[in-house]
């Protein structure tokens, strides 16, 4: 039963291993698409793909075959990588904990500010290098296209995601009578065009939408994310065992044999 712990981190690593084939398939496949938002995605694919490759491969060839050097690269990459999430996860909850939707009177969909939401997330989001890109994935993901065939009783009565709410109208507070044209109203009301490629596409609101949505997916995440490093510390655990093991193999000593040799004892040790 001593091996028992090789055994879990060889088949667990020839499984990941086998997964992260489809992962840099994905990847490669996304770098010759010519949508935007594919080719978004395609760096971090890849480099997930590779490194949980190289780390099943180390960790299949180290419990499989004995090698302990391998096993040792593989428990210190598993060490960085609890870290990182550990570091990730904190990091998560500090810049998702701010932001929230505001009510409308009358209305169930709710509004959304972007100076609710954590300065670190609206400095990225304000780089015209990112938001250009994001902006082209809302517009191709057609999700306003779904309201265009809305009368007014349904935005009355019907509730809005955040990026529809944000990007898809002008601020419900908006009016463009010529009385209230002269007075303050939100930058957004003069940034509202009714071209279907414009819409409020350039609004802080359909910034503000696009932060919560990330916030609501992070919260939803959170589990997960806590399951993984429960998971990822037992695997750890096991692969300690294993690595133990392989040392043992190494030095000729199988686990429980004694290095003592026993001699036939005393004449008077009976007595």
């Amino acid at each position: 039963m001593y091996r028992f712990s090789n055994t879990v981190i060889g088949l667990l690593n020839l499984f990941t291993l086998v997964a992260s084939i489809p992962i840099i398939g994905a990847g490669l496949l996304m770098a010759k698409s010519s949508t935007t938002c594919e080719s978004f995605l395609e760096t971090p694919l890849l480099v997930i793909g590779f490194v949980v490759l190289v780390i099943s491969l180390s960790g299949f060839i180290g419990a499989c075959f004995n090698v302990a050097c391998a096993l040792w690269v593989y428990l210190v990459v598993m060490l960085f990588l609890i870290a990182s999430l550990i570091g990730l996860t904190i990091f998560g909850y500090g810049v998702s904990s701010k932001g929230s939707g505001v009510e409308v009177v009358g209305r169930v969909y709710k509004e959304y500010h972007i100076e609710d939401y954590s300065s670190w997330w609206r400095k990225r989001i304000e780089d015209p290098r990112y938001w250009n890109t994001i902006r082209s994935c809302i517009l191709s993901s057609k999700t306003c296209a779904k309201l265009a065939s809305w009368t007014p009783q349904d935005y009355m009565q019907r509730d809005m995601s955040p990026i529809q709410s944000g990007c898809c109208k002008p601020p419900t507070a908006c009016t463009y009578s010529m009385e209230t044209m002269v007075n303050y109203q939100d930058p957004d009301c003069y940034k509202w065009s009714n071209d279907p490629t414009l819409l409020c596409y350039d609004c802080d609101s359909c910034k503000a939408g696009l932060l919560e949505n990330i916030r609501r997916n992070w919260h939803k995440l959170s589990l997960l994310t806590l399951f993984m490093l429960v998971f990822l510390i037992a695997i750890y655990s096991i692969g300690c065992c294993a690595f133990r093991n392989t040392r043992r193999a190494e030095t000729d000593y199988p686990y429980a044999q004694n290095r003592i040799t026993k001699i036939i004892p005393r004449w008077d040790y009976y007595w």
